[in-house]
């Protein structure tokens, strides 16, 4: 986990929001704890690795803060080889997906970021090999795609089959301290949160 502040934060902010704009997306900047919840996804193609990372931004009393995590923002190679569904295994699309996440029990077990506000996108790899496929038809609406950590232990190497689709932390701590800080966020703003997926690229040619 790394938290940022200071200038380096301020920089990071000013890189994500020309990012995001250039994509058309919304990039929160007005109030304290009013998050951006983005996504980068690794350009590897290798989905046996917790080489993708989320970020947080946000404003702590007027002042830039940026979180980063490790996590996985593809489905494991296990469940890539042996969908759980008929159609094929779910990719998350890029996109930004405004208001479509809550603070809600993941499965049941405790509080996680849920899909349960709005629909998402999705490819479905339907070809059981390890490599994840981002192309295809792309299938909208309400997959359970959540933002949650693994059940294993604290810090795995290999995704195996941590995800089916969902947006998973590398390290249970770092999962832990982000949902602190969207409680707080919860209590400020209400409990509607916006996650934004980009490219790896995206950060590169803006």
């Amino acid at each position: 986990m790394s938290k940022v502040k200071g200038l380096a934060a301020e920089l990071a902010a000013q890189s994500y929001e020309k990012a995001l704009k250039k994509k058309g997306y919304k990039f929160f900047k007005n109030g304290n704890y009013n998050l951006n919840v983005i996504g980068v996804r690794n350009s590897s193609g290798n989905a046996s690795k917790f080489d993708d990372f989320i970020n947080l931004l946000y404003k702590v009393k007027g002042k830039w803060v940026w979180d980063c995590y490790e996590i996985t923002t593809e489905p494991g190679w296990k469940i890539l080889k042996n969908p759980i569904v008929d159609k094929g295994t779910a990719i998350l699309v890029p996109d930004q997906y405004r208001g479509a996440y809550k603070i809600a029990l993941h499965r049941g077990a405790y509080p996680a970021l849920c899909q349960l506000g709005g629909p998402v996108k999705v490819w479905r790899d339907n070809n059981r090999d390890t490599e994840p496929d981002y192309v295809g038809p792309e299938d909208k609406g309400w997959y359970g795609i959540n933002i949650h950590k693994h059940s294993g232990p604290a810090g795995m190497m290999n995704t195996f089959g941590v995800s089916a689709g969902c947006q998973v932390f590398r390290h249970s701590k770092d999962f832990f301290e982000f949902m602190d800080v969207c409680d707080t966020a919860c209590d400020q703003w209400g409990n509607s949160f916006t996650y934004t997926l980009i490219d790896e690229k995206d950060l590169k040619n803006h």
